[in-house]
């Protein structure tokens, strides 16, 4: 029986953080022994946000790959490629676009938080009013069946589903409606300021900072906003110092203790400050420092991304022959 197909990929707009890390990728680390995986870097994706300064782009798509392979994710399984090699993304974009009307691209959630968050960059152009429709390409040309998204971008992939009805009742049956897997546990990991982490809020902890980094950032961080004193009882629940915690302590009943002590008003945020820095730095060592063997290899990212390049191209060459065919814009019918 054949391996149903996984997509999923990520813009390469900064450093990967804790975010990233329990959000997905350490869904892709288990994914791609499970499933026929395809992971690429959104380098145009990029571009629809940070249009205004592109210089970090090429860079950033290589601390991306060092990441995911210091994770874990092996180019042996996977097929890593990064979007701009495969630029029948942007045609596929296109014929999508003549069958979607713009109401539905209008209602897409996240296009409207972002423009009320992001207000130090120019969102108006667009291609970002345009991004849902290059991001249900992506998925589409590789004939994924299923993506892995975090619970924000279910409207994304719902989009794309009702895109691809849309497309087949017009052409016929040619493209594949994905499936969202959303994973169950550290989906949503809280920034140092107790929102969601993100790059862009500027509250993220970075997988490949330095531990002195991490400890300043951690030591900074907001917890329960109505614990003013040290004798005032907490809520771990709404806590982020204590959620991230959670994710990465070794021992369930320290994270236990930490919980009672909280609510009774039995210790202070200092101390489990320190004591997650501790555990924090320590979940993180190995891939750092596998992370930092990895960077010692000159070009080697950019020989993952061109043999990922080769892998992926028949399965796009097959997709559109079948699109331009069905949309008759093929010059041989």
């Amino acid at each position: 029986m054949s391996k149903k197909r996984v997509l999923t990929g990520y813009r390469p707009t900064g450093r990967l953080t804790l975010g990233h890390w329990f959000g997905n990728l350490l869904n892709m680390r288990a994914m791609q022994d499970d499933y026929e995986a395809f992971y690429f870097v959104a380098d145009w994706h990029a571009l629809t946000s940070d249009w205004q300064d592109t210089h970090a782009i090429r860079q950033y798509t290589e601390e991306m790959v060092l990441d995911w392979l210091a994770a874990g994710i092996d180019p042996a399984k996977a097929v890593i490629y990064r979007q701009s090699d495969v630029p029948e993304v942007a045609e596929l974009s296109m014929y999508l676009s003549m069958v979607t009307p713009m109401t539905w691209l209008e209602r897409v959630p996240s296009y409207k938080e972002q423009r009320e968050q992001i207000t130090e960059k120019d969102l108006g152009n667009v291609g970002f009013f345009l991004y849902p429709l290059l991001m249900s390409a992506d998925i589409l040309i590789c004939r994924a069946d299923v993506v892995p998204v975090g619970e924000d971008q279910l409207p994304h992939l719902e989009l794309t589903r009702e895109v691809v009805r849309r497309f087949n009742n017009q052409y016929g049956e040619l493209l594949i409606e994905p499936k969202g897997v959303i994973a169950k546990e550290g989906a949503r990991v809280p920034g140092t300021d107790g929102r969601k982490m993100s790059k862009s809020y500027g509250n993220a902890i970075y997988l490949s900072e330095t531990e002195d980094e991490t400890r300043a950032k951690v030591m900074s961080m907001i917890t329960d906003p109505a614990r003013k004193l040290k004798t005032d009882p907490g809520n771990p629940d709404i806590c982020p110092l204590h959620q991230i915690h959670k994710l990465v302590s070794p021992d369930p009943s320290a994270i236990a203790e930490w919980d009672r002590c909280c609510r009774a008003a039995d210790c202070g945020c200092v101390a489990h400050k320190k004591a997650l820095v501790e555990d924090l730095n320590g979940y993180l060592r190995e891939f750092r420092t596998r992370r930092a063997e990895l960077a010692a290899e000159p070009g080697y990212a950019w020989e993952v991304l061109a043999a990922g390049a080769e892998r992926v191209r028949p399965e796009v060459e097959s997709l559109m022959a079948d699109v331009r065919r069905a949309m008759h814009v093929d010059a041989e019918l």
